[in-house]
């Protein structure tokens, strides 16, 4: 079972003012089977937040078909198939409440709320809450408050509490927005650890900038203006010239131990 199947996708809005359709996705075709990690890239207005809130269960299709965990969106309980979705965002970080500890973080994961209930979590969650912790490797916030946690030390905790209820889909939507370059680098080793550790976990991370994909990376997607440029395994796709063209701007792709970079051309 696929965890993402799209068929000849489109998605479209309409624009009253305008008295015309604006398309944001056009004709998309993409799978992505258990165990596969993707990098989703493109420029800002290409259609990347349009795809993750298909993937997410959050949206429906205008034209085609989407089945996402063997579900196809229209014809499923939309809010009982994103209980199997996990999510990474940075809008997370600010409904949390600053005094819980790390650990507590983690913990809401549990029960999918921002809130820590403590009537329904058990030693079990707890010890799951331990073993991702030490996995991802944020053991040292354990006791640390929340809102006294930098903002790259938030997103790793709320990367293992996106873990904590067993998710059959992770989708990570710009996980390194705002972050140092140390933050960014701790957060794409968490990645890469998180992979490792959850070897049939399909991932979806949605980035702008080569230099952020975790070396785990398995397959890319480059959009532009709602169409995808490229697609598959992410060696044969990442090539200077589709990222030239994703991105509309001549560079050059480098690849070096596992990461990705790119170089503007200077005529």
């Amino acid at each position: 079972m696929a965890a993402i199947r799209m068929s000849e996708v489109t998605v479209w809005r309409w624009v009253a003012a305008e008295e015309r359709r604006a398309v944001l996705l056009r004709d998309v075709d993409w799978t992505v089977e258990s165990g596969e990690h993707w990098v989703v890239l493109g420029p800002n207005g290409a259609g990347k937040t349009t795809l993750v809130n298909l993937a997410a269960a959050v949206s429906h299709p205008s034209e085609g078909a989407v089945e996402v965990l063997g579900e196809r969106l229209g014809a499923v309980d939309m809010r009982k198939l994103r209980e199997s979705i996990g999510s990474l965002e940075s809008g997370i970080a600010r409904k949390i409440r600053g005094r819980y500890t790390g650990h507590e973080v983690v913990l809401t994961g549990a029960t999918g709320s921002i809130a820590l209930l403590h009537d329904r979590i058990g030693a079990e969650d707890r010890a799951r809450a331990d073993r991702l912790m030490d996995e991802i490797g944020v053991e040292a916030l354990r006791e640390r408050k929340f809102e006294d946690c930098s903002q790259g030390e938030r997103q790793r905790l709320l990367l293992a509490r996106s873990l904590m209820d067993e998710p059959d889909l992770l989708l990570l939507d710009e996980p390194t927005t705002g972050l140092d370059l140390p933050s960014r680098e701790r957060l794409i080793a968490s990645l890469d650890a998180m992979a490792e550790a959850n070897a049939d976990l399909p991932t979806v991370t949605v980035t702008h900038h080569l230099e952020e994909i975790p070396a785990s990376t398995t397959h890319a997607l480059l959009i532009r203006d709602g169409a995808i440029v490229a697609a598959g395994e992410i060696a044969p796709t990442l090539t200077s010239e589709a990222v030239s063209t994703t991105f509309d701007i001549e560079v050059q792709v480098a690849h070096n131990s596992g990461r990705w970079a790119a170089m503007v051309v200077r005529s």
